[in-house]
């Protein structure tokens, strides 16, 4: 993908200044600007999901929300059946909230329908007997990593459903983090494996669905 400052029009046959294609005078956006924006979403994991379920500190969601907008992380799905979801606050976030694409399921057998449907295998975090090591997973292709309750962990049907169980590996007499600190672990060696396998290198978005998430994120 070109990283020169054109882009195609959306049928393909005209090439374009990106200012004309992607920017209306009412934004008021510098060049600087929107190359930031362009280099993050086409740094973007589409096929890379967060889940959680019930999660219920808004400072652990905060947390959890900007670590997955430092990864690159497609989408966060919520699943909320007993916790409502909580009030971000926009200090506590850093606003990551604004650039995270989030989506609500009713039940946990949804989201992982939502998810299956779209070839995407789903690992839960869970001390089970079919856990495996965080570090044997292969996290480069389409995954959901479900996290869930900071007291509960994740129910017995997100654990039993999913693909395979997680674990991340640790040598102390508390065998537990904290719902953020996991997260964080988990996803930044998800990060490291697809930056080895060239994953960051070259966008996984069309330009057509890069201009319109740079319309979409100018207009927030």
């Amino acid at each position: 993908m070109s990283r020169t400052g054109k882009n195609r029009s959306f049928d393909g046959t005209n090439e374009v200044p990106v200012t004309d294609l992607e920017i209306n005078p009412e934004y008021n956006c510098t060049e600087r600007r929107l190359a930031r924006l362009r280099s993050t979403i086409e740094r973007r994991q589409p096929d890379l999901h967060l889940v959680l379920e019930n999660v219920h500190d808004p400072h652990n969601v905060s947390a959890v929300l900007r670590t997955c907008d430092a990864v690159g992380v497609g989408t966060v799905h919520l699943v909320y059946t007993y916790e409502k979801f909580p009030k971000i606050g926009k200090t506590s976030s850093a606003s990551a909230w604004k650039w995270a694409e989030m989506v609500p399921h009713e039940s946990i057998e949804a989201c992982y329908a939502h998810l299956r449907a779209r070839g995407v295998g789903i690992y839960a975090t869970d001390l089970s007997s079919r856990a495996e090591s965080l570090y044997a997973l292969d996290m480069t292709g389409p995954v959901a990593l479900v996290f869930g309750n900071e007291k509960r962990g994740v129910s017995e049907e997100a654990s039993k459903l999913a693909d395979g169980n997680l674990l991340i590996p640790m040598v102390g007499l508390i065998q537990s983090l904290n719902i953020s600190v996991a997260c964080a672990v988990t996803l930044y060696e998800a990060m490291r494996q697809r930056t080895v396998a060239g994953k960051y290198d070259v966008s996984a978005l069309s330009e057509a669905e890069v201009a319109v998430k740079i319309r979409e994120w100018l207009d927030k």
